[in-house]
């Protein structure tokens, strides 16, 4: 019997959650986009676990929120675990029960009804076992775990035994997501996003929807790293000196944020190559569309 579903990745930022992503989904790794009606947070990967799909949902780190942009990102991680069938809480095992934990344990009392809800210890290495038993003993007094595990993610320590509760805690059902999709088209995609969101953040409102990215070529090399050439569309030419910015330093700035958070993503050396061009009709354009993962159609 087949089993899929969510699994949602929450914790404070820095927890250690791409770390443990890329490390969960390794080498059958899907990363896939979909309608952002299907639910309210992006998918970043698919994980095959015997006859169990898991399909990880990417939760901004929870923190104490000061701007609009900040309350949007909390509510789209929670968002996130709400639309999931199992949550999994990732704290540090050196720094333990911070505010931040405290605040999410807070508000885990509403979405953990009706869900498994587990608790995942990271960088198990950096503390005496004493230690840690006293944190898991403090961490389940204060909310019930369905399970507690102990793991490095960046070392791979006790992420087998995370996975096989994950996989076996899944909705009996059909899988989600076609196994053989690979990781080239819809990681174009993600790479696309990754620049696009850089660009928001750094121009914030002055280039709201007018905007858009996509991953023009993808080259593997001999020495395992990726080559990556991308477009940014703009509407005007008023809108291309504000994407190149003063001497070109905005996307520089965008170029370098974008590259490293690839490079973290993907696990190894990116190079990637910006060019803005001028596209007046690009919001007509259904290729555009398609191209981040919308249809069209929908927008009508």
């Amino acid at each position: 019997m087949t089993r899929a579903g969510f699994v949602a990745l929450i914790g404070e930022p820095n927890a250690g959650k791409s770390t443990l992503l890329n490390r969960m989904v390794g080498a059958k790794v899907s990363i896939v986009t979909h309608k952002v009606q299907t639910t309210r947070a992006r998918i970043r990967g698919v994980a095959m676990e015997g006859d169990s799909q898991l399909v990880f949902v990417d939760t901004p780190g929870l923190f104490q929120p000061r701007r609009r942009l900040d309350r949007a990102m909390v509510a789209a991680a929670w968002g996130g675990a709400a639309d999931a069938d199992v949550v999994l809480l990732l704290i540090e095992a050196h720094r333990g029960v911070t505010e931040g934990v405290e605040r999410i344990l807070e508000g885990l009392g509403d979405i953990g009804e009706g869900r498994k809800v587990a608790l995942a210890i990271n960088k198990i290495d950096r503390v005496p076992s004493e230690a840690l038993l006293a944190l898991t003993k403090d961490m389940n007094e204060r909310y019930g775990f369905a399970e507690t595990f102990m793991i490095s993610a960046e070392k791979g320590h006790g992420v087998q035994a995370l996975r096989d509760w994950l996989a076996a805690e899944l909705p009996e059902g059909p899988w989600l997501y076609p196994e053989d999709q690979i990781a080239d088209l819809p990681m174009r995609m993600i790479a696309a996003e990754m620049t696009r969101e850089k660009l928001t953040l750094r121009l914030h409102q002055e280039l709201p929807y007018q905007m858009t990215v996509e991953t023009e070529s993808w080259e593997e090399r001999k020495d395992g790293s990726a080559r990556v050439e991308q477009v940014i569309y703009v509407v005007r030419d008023g809108h291309k000196g504000i994407v190149l910015g003063h001497k070109g330093e905005t996307i520089k700035a965008v170029s370098k944020a974008a590259r490293e958070e690839l490079a973290e993503f993907l696990g190894r050396k990116v190079h990637l190559f910006l060019q803005v061009k001028v596209r007046p009709n690009w919001l007509e354009e259904a290729e555009r569309y398609s191209e981040m993962g919308l249809d069209f159609k929908d927008g009508a």
